[in-house]
């Protein structure tokens, strides 16, 4: 639904719920009030977003792909600050199809813009992952120190201690070939 039909229904909804409640029908008047105040909330989070979301972090790609699939024009279904999270969404499901080909959605999320520092240290870190399967490691160095960077909760220190150590073993792969 678009986010105009959105705003409509729900103050449309929020009027009624006023009119319900100067007419003295106090019990549905209040829940016509939550009703349009569940509708306004939409507006800013889409439902499709948050239940691909969900099952993202339920670990089920289908399901969150099959809700992703929903929002068939994300400049028009989705505000302009949900934009990069989109497109963070569609990288990670494709990431694990295509890892390189992800990239362009990683890319396409940081430039849009995201709110949350850890989701830009999570997009930074797979094009980290992405650079390293590329064999390109400055590249990969600049996206870690960015990833680091970005993490300030620490939330992905594991993930960013353990992608370095790959990167040193890629280090010794390469000295062993040419010897």
């Amino acid at each position: 639904m678009p986010n105009i039909i959105r705003l409509i229904l729900g103050f449309a909804v929020l009027g009624g719920a006023i009119a319900l409640m100067v007419f003295g029908l106090w019990g549905w008047g209040i829940l016509a009030f939550f009703i349009s105040i569940l509708i306004l909330v939409t507006y800013f989070f889409n439902e499709n977003m948050l239940l691909a979301q969900w099952y993202l972090r339920k670990d089920n790609m289908p399901k969150s792909e099959v809700f992703l699939n929903r929002i068939t024009n994300y400049e028009k279904q989705l505000i302009r600050t949900q934009h990069g999270y989109y497109n963070l969404l569609i990288g990670l499901i494709e990431s694990r199809k295509a890892p390189m080909a992800s990239e362009k959605y990683f890319k396409k999320a940081l430039s849009l813009g995201m709110t949350m520092d850890h989701n830009i240290a999570l997009a930074k870190l797979s094009l980290a992952g992405i650079a390293m399967g590329k064999r390109n490691k400055r590249e990969a160095q600049m996206y870690l120190t960015e990833a680091k960077k970005a993490d300030k909760n620490k939330l992905l220190a594991d993930q960013i201690k353990q992608m370095k150590d790959q990167m040193g073993m890629m280090d010794r792969q390469q000295q062993v070939r040419y010897r």
